[in-house]
Parts: structure tokens; C-alpha cells; sequence
């Protein structure tokens, strides 16, 4: 009677802990700066190779229709940390030095979310949701913090990595600080330094899934790099066929295989989901030193395919079916709702705009599970709206690198911020690069999506027609 007590209870000990395990996988998000759809050799890259980011799509699944919410970075960074469209949250553009906003402590992060369910969470790379002790990361859901807290070309260095003179207006800027928790550590002063930080941002992570191993973790890795100024370690330099770009490229897919032989050498492969992706398209006027959009139109810092689709391959092992490509529309937006149901984690308490498309990671890629996307730029501005593969561009001012010479070598080339965009509609089925307008011939179409316009103004606003949004909610700010 006794050994059969002990195995009935044995039994349920061990399908207890199968369950535990399968709603508690490790989750990892790296999040690259300005990586263009173009930029992977999975994805089209020539030059160079990306053969540890490759694998993990040969047994993973490989997204072609995903898109950041915003093709700028403080924007992107709101959007896949708390499935909010930027501009629900008060989130816009770039925030700098000087600026006084950042994350509202009341809104619900993946970390803060993840923790609720005994996570261990820690951010290693670029924040850029406020730099001010309240909004950074220890304020938010993490419990361990290394990186710099904006841009890395937000710093009072040039081009070629000299000191500027105060009489430039960004040689008023700080220098660029390296942070440990909420505390300055170092400061990065040069080019040099810069060449180590994704180095040191990938010992970070693997130390600390070296000593996270045997409980649950959440690990968000936010490169700042291929952000300009792009630098790389000694142990990449001159190693590709596409000069310091493709270097970096090499030197980050050493960074993922890193992690990936991490969690292979503790055993966590097969319960651990990885997601690699990008906060918006490259910018491009940086020639030589910015990536691909894949053949996509424009840019960062545009509504065009080419600011907002980038990569996206999602992997973990024994679960997802390998070498599966989905090409149904998804966004950076999702990615909180679906790590939230993967994990059974409670939603937050806000409104989101993410949708859970978990059913497409088990196999189900042929079902849509979004059919609207809103494009916000420039503060609130909506700019386009998306149904399906339809696209309606509204009228707006814009960023355009077309017909512009780029720059080389660290050097920008010209960016014209004003542009007129006419109205226009895009079959992205047949038309992904966005040159044929088919306005006048899908007239009811049109008129479908601008239905879906003026629902996103009653929503959320819109600066260009002067609209405030009914449901959005502020930034943080300091007092």
C-alpha cells in the first residue's frame, strides 16, 4: 500500500512540475537598433554571414510581415515592452538627454508582468525610455540592469570620434554614461569604448543565465548597435566583405550564438523562447555604415515598409515546428499579449493594442490573427493605416532618402524631414515595395480603410487633422 501511495504521488509531482515548466519557459527578446529586413543572411544579407542567427531560424519559425510600432527608438522601446501603440502611453520619438519624460510607472512591462509569475528579470543594453532614476529599468520590472540609458550617438563626439568643441550643439551633450543598476559605472568617451559594449553586454547575459538557471528568467538584450556610430571588438574588425557594417553583423551573431551555447550548456535550450528582432528599418542615409531594407521603400523614421518591417525569427526548441515562415501580419505590439498567454500571466490592467498570436508559435500559421495596424510618426501623427495587405498612406510630411546621396564612413548624407506624401493605396500582396498606387482603381477600398483612419483618430488622436484621442494616457515625468 505504501509503494503505491509513493508512486501515485510521485506521478503528480512530476506531471506538476511538467505543467510548471510548460507555462514558466525561459523568455529572451533581443532587440537590435536600426537592423533592417535586409541585414540577416537568412533574410537576403550578401558579403557576410549570420549563420547562428540562421539556425535559430532553420528550427524555429522566421517572420516576413512583422512590423515595429514606430520606425523611431524611444517609441519602438514603449511599444514591445508594454503592447501599447507608442502614442496610447505618451511615448514619442527620441527622447534625449535633456528631456524630462519617460515611462509612466503605470503602465505594465513584460518584466513587471513576468515577475507577478516568480521571474527573474534583467536588461542588458540600450534603455532609452528615460534616463532619470524613475524610469529606468530597476523602476520597471527588472531586477538587474547594465547599459546605457539612450542612444549612442548621443554623446558630444563627432564622426571620426573627436571631442566636440560647447560652441556645437552636441558638444553640450554628457558624455554618453554606462549604467549598473541605477547607478553610473563608467563613462564612454570614445570610439574604443563603444567597440566593447556589445562584448560586454553579452558576458553580462550569459553570466546571468549561468546563475539564473534553475528558476525562471526573462532576459531583454537591447543592442545599440547597428545604431550609428557602429564600432566593433578587435576580434571582428576587418573580418567580412562588407566592411565595418558587416563586422558588427558578425560580431552580433557571435553575441546570439553566445547565448544559445549558454542555454545549451545548462540544459535550457528546449525551455527557453527566443525572440530576435529590430525596433525599426536602417538609416539610410548613412550609407556604408547603415543596412538593408530589403528592397522595401524608405526608412527609420518613415511609414513606408522600409521604416517599420524588419526582422523577426522566433525559437524554442521541441515546440515551435522548424523552418516554419509565417507571413501573416504581426507586430512588435504582440509580443507582450503572447508571451503573456504562453507563460498564463495576468494581462495588465491598462488597455493594450498588442494581439496574442501564440496559436501561429504551435503550428497554426495560416490563420490571421491581426488585421489592422495603425502608422504613428512624428509625435501623433497617423500617417497611414493598414486592413489586410491593403495600405492607405494619408496625406502627410515626411522623412524621404530617396534621390539623396548617402553619406560613408560614419558620415550622413542628406535626410529631407519635409516631404510632401500624397494619398496613396498599396497592394502589399503584390505591391510590397510600395511604387504602384492603385488609389483610383479600389476606390471602396480606400474608403475601408478610411474608416479604420478615423476610428484610429477617435482612439488615439491625430496631430495632422488636430484630433485628440479619447484613450491615450500620459508619460512619465519628472517633478
Amino acid at each position: 500500500m505504501y509503494k503505491i501511495l509513493l508512486l501515485i504521488l510521485t506521478t503528480v509531482l512530476l506531471q506538476s512540475s511538467s505543467s510548471s515548466k510548460s507555462t514558466s519557459p525561459n523568455i529572451i527578446l533581443i532587440f537590435m537598433d536600426d537592423l533592417g529586413y535586409g541585414d540577416l543572411s537568412c533574410y537576403g544579407a550578401v558579403n557576410y554571414q549570420t549563420p547562428n542567427i540562421d539556425k535559430m531560424a532553420a528550427e524555429g519559425m522566421r517572420f516576413t510581415n512583422f512590423v515595429t510600432a514606430q520606425a523611431v527608438c524611444s517609441a519602438s522601446r514603449s511599444a514591445i515592452l508594454t503592447g501599447c501603440y507608442p502614442n496610447r502611453i505618451g511615448i514619442s520619438g527620441a527622447l534625449f538627454p535633456d528631456s524630462k519624460n519617460g515611462i509612466n510607472s503605470d503602465e505594465t512591462t513584460i518584466a513587471e508582468m513576468l515577475k507577478e509569475k516568480g521571474y527573474t528579470t534583467a536588461a542588458f543594453g540600450k534603455w532609452h525610455l528615460g534616463h532619470q532614476k524613475q524610469f529606468l529599468p530597476l523602476q520597471h520590472g527588472f531586477d538587474e540592469y547594465l547599459g546605457i540609458p539612450y542612444s549612442n550617438d548621443m554623446w558630444p563626439v563627432d564622426y571620426e570620434g573627436k571631442q566636440l568643441p560647447e560652441s556645437h550643439w552636441k558638444g553640450k551633450l554628457p558624455t554618453l554614461p554606462f549604467i549598473h543598476g541605477n547607478e553610473k559605472v563608467e563613462d564612454i568617451k570614445t570610439l574604443d569604448d563603444q567597440a566593447k559594449l556589445t562584448t560586454k553586454l553579452t558576458e553580462g547575459a550569459v553570466k546571468f543565465i549561468n546563475q539564473n538557471k534553475k528558476k525562471p528568467f526573462f532576459l531583454y538584450i537591447p543592442h545599440p548597435m547597428p545604431h550609428v556610430p557602429i564600432a566593433v571588438s578587435d576580434k571582428f574588425k576587418g573580418k567580412s566583405k562588407a566592411g565595418l557594417f558587416g563586422d558588427l553583423m558578425l560580431e552580433i551573431d557571435w553575441s546570439v550564438g553566445e547565448i544559445m551555447n549558454a542555454l545549451k550548456a545548462n540544459k535550457l535550450d528546449k525551455n527557453t523562447l527566443i525572440i530576435f528582432t529590430s525596433d525599426n528599418g536602417p538609416w539610410l542615409n548613412y550609407g556604408n555604415h547603415a543596412g538593408s531594407s530589403g528592397g522595401f521603400r524608405e526608412g527609420k523614421g518613415t511609414s513606408y515598409e522600409g521604416g517599420h518591417r524588419v526582422p523577426c525569427i522566433i525559437h524554442w526548441k521541441g515546440t515551435i515546428p522548424a523552418g516554419k515562415v509565417c507571413n501573416q501580419l504581426t507586430s512588435t505590439i504582440d509580443i507582450l499579449p503572447t508571451i503573456g498567454q504562453i507563460c498564463q500571466a495576468s494581462k495588465p490592467k491598462n488597455k493594450i493594442d498588442g494581439i496574442d498570436f501564440s496559436p501561429m508559435l504551435y503550428g497554426n500559421i495560416d490563420t490571421p490573427i491581426r488585421k489592422t495596424f495603425y502608422y504613428y510618426y512624428r509625435k501623433n501623427a497617423l500617417e497611414a493605416v493598414r486592413l489586410d495587405n491593403w495600405k492607405l498612406i494619408l496625406p502627410h510630411p515626411g522623412r524621404s532618402y530617396e534621390n539623396q546621396l548617402p553619406g560613408n564612413d560614419g558620415y550622413p548624407g542628406a535626410a529631407p524631414e519635409n516631404i510632401p506624401n500624397a494619398i496613396a493605396l498599396y497592394d502589399l500582396r503584390r505591391d510590397p515595395a510600395e511604387r504602384y498606387d492603385v488609389y483610383k482603381l479600389y476606390p471602396d477600398i480606400a474608403a475601408r480603410l478610411q474608416k479604420i483612419a478615423e476610428e484610429a483618430r477617435e482612439d488615439l488622436g491625430d496631430d495632422l487633422t488636430e484630433r485628440v484621442g479619447k484613450n491615450i494616457r500620459a508619460s512619465g515625468k519628472v517633478e
